[in-house]
């Protein structure tokens, strides 16, 4: 693995650690002043989170400059009108594989349908709207260049076999979001853009169909809540990207 691969990676390990004392800082200076304490600790959390995904994204995008003109993965990428066609497929593939996963969880492996870390991060960003931008746009990007470009993207060339390469980076995927009970829903989300990536030669692909999941979910949750317990019987949705 490239040596910028691995500062990449470090940069993300640094960022997600970084949640564990970056709120204290903040309240530390006032952020927060004035709001019950549950309300304080849930905005500083958002302000952080905004701040921390930026700066990581940042710097993995200056890191990264190196593979400027470089194929991402073996073969000719994919045409931008092919391409354009896959991003928008990849919305209902990545919808279609939720489904599947979560009626698998719900109606064979018996686990009770919503997801924890959604509702997480649909509560800091009622306290903190600024932080949709992470969530629909900057986490999505970070992850894709981390979990497919890199982790995936380097077990596929070395291994030349998909489905070892989009497991392990799936699961690394679906553990990072600390939500073990719907490791499936995750991997289904992983498998899925891994697709997308193989299948395009353009990681802007996968990206793009995580980030309009992403949007799909938060409008979901803030545009459709009478409706979401119907939905989460129907199918899982959940934000993959923070």
């Amino acid at each position: 693995m490239k040596k910028q691969y691995w500062l990449i990676l470090l940069t993300y390990v640094l960022m997600q650690l970084s949640g564990l004392v970056g709120p204290f800082l903040l309240l530390s200076i006032g952020v927060g002043g004035g709001q019950p304490r549950h309300a304080a600790g849930q905005i500083a959390s958002g302000y952080w989170a905004v701040f921390s995904f930026l700066a990581a994204l940042i710097i993995t995008i200056l890191l990264i400059r190196a593979d400027k003109g470089e194929a991402e993965l073996r073969g000719k990428p994919a045409s931008p009108s092919l391409s354009a066609f896959w991003a928008v497929c990849g919305i209902f593939l990545a919808l279609f594989a939720q489904s599947i996963a979560g009626m698998i969880e719900t109606y064979v492996l018996h686990i009770k349908p919503g997801s924890e870390n959604t509702k997480t991060i649909v509560e800091f960003i009622s306290y903190t709207p600024l932080l949709v931008i992470v969530v629909a746009i900057v986490g999505p990007i970070l992850e894709e260049i981390v979990f497919r470009k890199i982790i995936f993207g380097s077990l596929y060339k070395r291994t030349n076999n998909f489905f070892i390469a989009a497991l392990i980076s799936s699961l690394i995927f679906a553990l990072v979001h600390f939500e073990p009970v719907h490791v499936l829903l995750y991997s289904a989300m992983g498998f899925t853009f891994a697709f997308l990536y193989v299948r395009t030669k353009r990681i802007i692909v996968p990206m793009i169909a995580h980030m309009s999941m992403n949007t799909l979910v938060i409008l979901v949750n803030f545009g459709l809540k009478d409706q979401i317990e119907q939905l989460n019987h129907q199918m899982q949705l959940i934000i993959g990207g923070l």
